[in-house]
């Protein structure tokens, strides 16, 4: 069994760049076991882009 675990990171609305460096939360997670699995980014809005996207991670479940 694995468990999971899925951090939000919002875009900023002008430049859809993140507003935290996904690098290092991916990294950071990794020190902690995690495993990165996917980005998922929702369905775009009328302008075209999405307000923000999710990292997944999982690691095993220890019970």
């Amino acid at each position: 069994m694995f468990e999971y675990k899925f951090v939000k990171i919002d875009l900023n609305f002008w430049g859809n760049n993140p507003k935290e460096d996904y690098q290092d939360i991916i990294m950071n997670h990794a020190k902690e076991g995690w495993r990165f699995v996917q980005i998922f980014a929702p369905p775009t809005k009328g302008y075209g882009s999405a307000p923000y996207f999710e990292i997944i991670f999982e690691r095993p479940n220890n019970q």
